[in-house]
């Protein structure tokens, strides 16, 4: 089965549309030459953008804001990615809601809660709370349902799609690129619902994919999986790089609880092998999987967790339930839901057994399966084996809600990716620069209670570094880091002087990418793309020139302040 058949099977939303050793190196031959068919069309823009996730989007949102002319292709049928197509509410820091993020994102947050203000029966309470939480989920202020931020994105886009700005095609896969030395010339789509190939023309190109699917098919330089401590100096760095250790990925689903109703589903066929599964690790795992505790990601040491669907205290552990929760039906008018939904992206369905990088179409497919399996090992697990408080076992009440997730089985769209191909860039963020230990190493004690101060700064973020256990058996990796800026190098290939990042594929490290690669950073990210793209057009210089030139990158820098993106965090 292809990976396309993969995505298509399981949605269940609108068909495509057409809406107006050494340090590990690739630099793969990119694929010419796509043969033109009767069926071939061609569309022209100011910047083709493959990938709709929330970079993706951030940059065609900045770029059509200043005049550009857009393409946005997505290969499923929802714009959002990892927080809709995905299913992962947003993580994010504990300023959020005043400054460490764009002034779009903010406003995205604020649109998402007075989408439930004007559509929900909220309590009089929840609905009076400036900061309302929908699910009050622990992980998030926000947390919420996909669906949602797909009709809150996609409301942000209508005013360009109506004018005739942005085209956007969902269910449209890249699987080539025409390309003459350092120039991407074009890209070709394929319609995933009917085969018809679409070759898209610009002078700018932006990768904003989940997995960096640009840079091979372009020949673009970029590396994979974990330096090493010779290559990066960084502290937490291992002794021998391994191309392939990249971070477990998640295939998240959704479930609510029903009291009293039996939902238990046939046995799984693979339930033998992951209820007996045991994670080996190059530091001991906690015991099977598919039991309620796991590695601190601190300490590595065995760490208990707890589980009730009805939202009950489970001690001093962790409640799962409560932890991306989607609605709390607390939240809205009594009856409205029969109980609270909540998410599963917990360490029981980390899947360790495959790569999702650099591997063919059938090995893309086969773990994503193996996750499916997973997945739903874990949750008939859930209903049958769980231990209850009461000294019971299993909650045969737990229900899967595909039409949350938009899917028939109740899974997300498209994996959470936690680490793709990331661009050789004109500048790495090494842990010496974002790192709080490692910095104050480099820096000294007073210099290193701040994060390294870039000239070339085009956002700011902030997250620890948090790195899942890996599909090479390396367990958590996770540190505290500092409040840091994104600087423009990071977001300039070496070589390609017209096709530029926009999601994980940034110039970081294995290690720096673990805070990274989080929400408001990848917006982050994705915005300041698309202005450097307006940008470059209007000062008639290629992008890289932007970084070059001191007197363009303070005027650049001015400029992307007016419209809302911060380059530094407040001193204090």
């Amino acid at each position: 089965m292809k990976r396309r058949n993969f995505l298509s099977s399981v949605s269940a939303g609108t068909s495509g549309i057409l809406l107006a050793g050494p340090m590990v190196s690739h630099a793969k031959s990119p694929k010419k030459g796509y043969a033109f068919t009767t069926t071939t069309k061609e569309l022209k823009a100011d910047v083709v953008i493959a990938g709709g996730g929330l970079g993706g989007f951030a940059a065609a949102l900045a770029a059509c804001r200043n005049g550009l002319k857009v393409i946005l292709t997505e290969e499923t049928d929802w714009i959002g990615g990892q927080v809709s197509q995905q299913g992962v509410p947003p993580d994010e820091h504990n300023w959020i809601e005043t400054h460490g993020a764009p002034a779009s994102y903010r406003e995205y947050r604020n649109r998402i809660r007075d989408y439930y203000k004007r559509n929900y029966p909220l309590t009089a309470d929840a609905r009076n709370r400036p900061h309302l939480n929908p699910g009050d989920g622990s992980v998030s202020r926000i947390c919420h349902e996909p669906r949602v931020t797909v009709e809150v994105l996609t409301e942000m886009l209508l005013p360009f799609i109506s004018t005739g700005k942005l085209t956007l095609l969902t269910e449209h896969k890249i699987e080539a690129a025409d390309v003459s030395g350092d120039e991407v010339k074009s890209i070709q789509a394929k319609n995933l619902k009917n085969g018809d190939a679409l070759v898209l023309h610009a002078p700018y190109f932006i990768d904003a994919t989940e997995c960096g699917d640009l840079l091979p098919l372009t020949g673009t330089e970029y590396v994979t999986g974990t330096e090493s401590k010779g290559q990066t100096g960084e502290l937490h760095a291992p002794e021998v790089a391994n191309p392939k250790n990249n971070q477990a990925f998640t295939l998240c689903f959704a479930m609510d609880y029903q009291p009293g109703v039996n939902n238990i589903i046939d046995r799984p066929k693979d339930y033998d092998f992951w209820s007996n599964y045991e994670p080996q690790m190059d530091t001991p795992w906690a015991g099977k999987l598919l039991e309620l505790n796991y590695s601190d990601p601190r300490t590595l040491k065995p760490k208990n967790l707890g589980f009730h669907p009805e939202g009950k205290k489970t001690g001093e552990m962790l409640n799962l339930w409560l932890y991306r929760r989607l609605i709390s039906k607390a939240n809205f008018v009594s009856g409205t839901y029969d109980g609270d939904i909540t998410v599963v992206n917990w360490p029981q369905n980390d899947y360790f057994m495959g790569n999702l990088i650099d591997v063919s179409e059938e090995e893309f497919q086969k773990h994503v399966d193996g996750a499916r399996q997973l997945n739903l090992s874990l949750f008939y697990w859930l209903q049958t084996e769980a231990p209850r408080p009461d000294g019971g076992q299993g909650w045969p009440g737990l229900r899967l809600r595909g039409d949350v997730m938009g899917t028939e089985d109740g899974m997300a769209k498209y994996p959470y990716i936690r680490e793709a191909r990331r661009i050789k860039a004109e500048f790495t963020v090494l842990e010496e620069h974002v790192g709080a230990e490692n910095r104050r190493m480099v820096a000294g004690d007073e210099a290193g209670k701040t994060s390294a101060d870039f000239y070339d700064a085009v956002g700011t973020g902030y997250y620890h570094i948090d790195l899942h256990p890996s599909n090479q058996g390396i367990n958590y990796v996770d540190f505290g880091s500092l409040p840091f800026q994104i600087p423009l190098g990071a977001l300039l290939p070496q070589r390609m002087n017209n096709l530029l990042p926009a999601n994980k594929n940034i110039g970081t490290t294995h290690i720096t990418n673990g805070c990274f690669r989080l929400h408001p950073v990848e917006w982050s990210i994705g915005e300041a793309v698309g202005m450097l793209m307006a940008f470059a057009q209007r000062k008639n210089v290629p992008p890289r020139a932007v970084r070059e030139q001191r007197n363009l990158l303070g005027e650049f820098q001015d400029w992307i302040r007016t419209q809302g993106l911060e380059t530094h965090w407040p001193e204090s």
